[in-house]
């Protein structure tokens, strides 16, 4: 085994090569279109900022200031910074190191350090200025794929960061326009209890007037405050949208509370998805950017393992000045120099070496392995995301015909109520078929914004 080493690393030692597999990126499963895209504009638009498309400019005004001041994206920032610091550590460890030095020493010796011995006290003085170079000849590749792994993690960062962005613009998204919905959905109470007030005085005054009965005024009057219940966990969810929106933007909970107090309605039409093929969409996804560059160093750390199986050569030298006096320092006969070729191999530590590369390969094998999973979950994400938008839409579709009908019906149930051919138990239904009815209609007109944030989260890259 060892000369096979020996002659392993002698051919590297002419050649210059790096140990270790050279990476290749993995095929991935491209599916030729998603199942719910061909109802759909195909590519091409923009898609990077999305939230463009609703034309809701206290919407982008948010998603500015989360993507300037989110903590969490802080937090990714940072780790993108320190992965820039490694990699330039890592390129650095590939030049030599120089560094300078200067010492003074005085000493007194003792009789037997003293030539001859017993000779009398004697002070011995010495001065020393120099500068010193060491470098790593990297003739087995380990510091190159080193450094290899710290650009494909920074590469990671990057990714990390872009994914990051993308989901607080997703949050930050799908918080207003629930904010938005409930917003709605409040005023579509008020509204409710104001119709049911207007039964009830009507079914008061058919009591007064001896033509109504005292169930159907208590009945009228158990749906009113039934109705009116619902305000206070409708102004709850506001309230709490509110604080989750002043967060993402990097502020404490009631910082937004006066701005976005103000009724606002949620989109009355959505702008059109583009929709790529899977195999644009997993190329521009920064999740899978990531993980595929984490499989790149992973890859490259099975080098730097490797790397240890030969030995290290180190260059280094030293050129000063050595004086037992500072005037003499910097004379020609002071003058010192060294150069020296270092080698160093554990080559009777083979079995701990395999072993860190056993280890190594097992990271990359389950780096692919993530890897691969996460273009599985991103397909998936994004098919089933693609799903739910469209059955989002066909569902306000007919909750929008229900609701006209309902509407239609209480004005009938109201009139047939007042010429005496129906009980107030048919008026009664009617209005709490409407109000449900109408309820579910924002409901859903929320459900579809918020589905449709969800299938851009699938398909676009880091907002711009």
């Amino acid at each position: 085994m060892l000369k096979v080493i020996t002659m392993t690393g002698a051919m590297a030692l002419l050649t210059g090569c790096a140990v270790g597999p050279d990476y290749q990126a993995p095929a991935t499963p491209e599916p030729n279109a998603f199942s719910e895209g061909r109802t759909m504009v195909a590519g091409g638009a923009d898609q990077q900022r999305f939230w463009q498309g609703f034309d809701d400019p206290m919407l982008a005004r948010l998603i500015d200031d989360a993507l300037a001041a989110n903590l969490s994206l802080e937090g990714a920032v940072a780790r993108y910074e320190r992965a820039a610091a490694l990699l330039y550590g890592a390129e650095r460890d590939q030049w030599p190191s120089v560094t300078a030095s200067a010492s003074a020493a005085e000493q007194y010796l003792a009789d037997i350090e003293q030539s001859p011995p017993g000779a009398g006290p004697e002070r011995v003085q010495r001065y020393q200025a120099g500068v010193a170079a060491s470098w790593e000849l990297d003739l087995f590749g380990r510091l190159r794929r080193a450094t290899e792994a710290q650009r494909a993690e920074l590469e990671a960062a990057g990714a990390d960061l872009g994914a990051v962005q993308v989901a607080i613009a997703g949050q930050l998204a799908s918080s207003y326009f629930e904010l938005r919905g409930l917003q709605e959905q409040y005023q579509v109470a008020r509204q409710s209890v104001a119709l049911q007030q207007q039964s009830l005085d009507i079914v008061e005054a058919r009591v007064e007037a001896g033509r109504g009965t005292e169930f159907d005024q208590v009945r009228a009057r158990a749906q009113l405050e039934r109705t009116r219940a619902e305000l206070p966990t409708l102004q709850a969810g506001i309230r709490g949208a509110m604080h989750r929106i002043a967060v993402l933007t990097g502020q404490p909970p009631m910082a937004l509370v006066e701005t976005l107090s103000p009724r606002g309605a949620l989109p009355e039409t959505l702008p059109t998805i583009p929709v790529d093929s899977p195999g644009e969409v997993l190329r521009r996804r920064p999740d899978i950017a990531a993980a595929e560059r984490r499989l790149a160093a992973s890859t490259a750390r099975i080098g730097v393992a490797t790397a240890d199986l030969f030995p290290r050569f180190t260059l280094s030298g030293l050129i000063g000045s050595v004086a037992g006096d500072t005037s003499d320092l910097f004379t020609g006969s002071a003058e010192t120099r060294r150069v020296a070729l270092g080698i160093d191999w554990t080559f009777l530590d083979h079995d701990r070496v395999k072993a860190r590369i056993e280890a190594a390969g097992a990271d990359s094998r389950a780096a692919l392995a993530s890897y691969q999973q996460t273009v599985l979950e991103a397909l998936e994400e994004a098919e089933t995301r693609l799903v739910r938008y469209q059955r989002a839409q066909q569902r306000e579709e007919r909750l929008e015909q229900a609701m006209n009908n309902a509407e239609h019906a209480v004005e009938l149930a109201r009139a047939r109520y007042e010429e005496g051919f129906i009980g107030y138990f048919e008026v009664l239904t009617a209005e709490q078929e409407f109000t449900a009815t109408r309820d579910a209609a924002v409901r859903s007109r929320t459900a579809v914004t918020l589905a449709m944030v969800d299938v851009y989260r699938s398909l676009v890259g880091a907002p711009g």
